[in-house]
């Protein structure tokens, strides 16, 4: 199964320190799994059967069910546990204000509200066009199957993280980071800048720089051509891996970040 930029899995959420694997050669090997032919699929259908994710999906299907209109729908907690993580917005949950304006807002408007946030909110507009169809486009039955099958696919990503930290995230960038050679696309989306900023050793605090000043931490340490290459977004996707779990187990760095520059 690909994932897709508006079907973005296991993503945004935070990784659990306690029960993620420190251990970079470890969490290497889980990289390499994760990319096996089938992993995923396999992983997908496993998920499936999980009793949290199916009365989850139930939730879902049942308030949408039995919404008014569109604004009830995206103040349902059952509605938005599923439809935010299918959409790549985990991390929005908490900002249930802001989601319902961005996923109503007119994503062609190029001056709009989108124009400002996260590109993720865009394509997540598009992707529902609430604008234009309102509660009709959530009660459509391919789009519910839709975000249905994005929030399995979450479900099973962050399933990946309890083990070993980051790995969602890096089977995210190698999927949707090929062929980006706009730095500030790449820093609009969360999960991209994140793996890069942590390839590249660039801190976390550099989120509150102007995000000029960003793309020049970034471009001065990668060619932007590079991500065209497979190879080098795989060498980037391993070079975050073994950062994540370097920060997960409290240490500086690790030998194999070293063989891999």
């Amino acid at each position: 199964m690909q994932l897709s930029a508006t079907l973005a899995s296991a993503l945004l959420g935070g990784l659990d320190a306690s029960t993620a694997s420190s251990d970079p050669a470890a969490g290497l090997a889980a990289l390499k799994a994760a990319q096996a032919k089938g992993a995923t699929e396999k992983g997908v259908a496993q998920e499936k059967k999980d009793p949290v994710t199916l009365t989850a999906l139930k939730q879902f299907k049942t308030a949408i069910a039995k919404a008014h209109d569109v604004k009830s729908a995206l103040q349902d907690p059952r509605v938005l546990n599923v439809l935010l993580p299918a959409l790549g917005l985990a991390d929005q949950a908490a900002y249930p204000g802001l989601v319902q304006k961005a996923l109503t807002a007119d994503p062609k408007d190029t001056k709009g509200l989108l124009a400002s946030l996260d590109k993720r909110f865009a394509t997540a507009a598009r992707t529902l066009d609430l604008k234009a169809r309102g509660l009709a486009a959530l009660k459509d039955p391919k789009l519910q199957q839709q975000m249905m099958d994005g929030f399995v696919e979450y479900r099973y990503r962050t399933g990946l993280d309890d083990k070993n930290t980051g790995i969602s995230d890096a089977l995210y960038f190698l999927q949707n980071a090929k062929g980006e050679t706009n730095v500030y696309n790449l820093l609009g989306n969360t999960v991209l800048r994140r793996v890069v900023a942590g390839a590249l050793g660039l801190p976390d605090a550099m989120v509150v720089q102007p995000v000029e000043t960003q793309a020049r931490a970034i471009t001065s340490r990668l060619k932007m051509a590079d991500l065209k290459d497979s190879r080098a977004l795989q060498k980037l996707a391993e070079r975050y891996v073994i950062a994540a779990a370097g920060t997960t187990s409290g240490g500086s760095g690790s030998p194999l970040l070293s063989l891999l520059a």
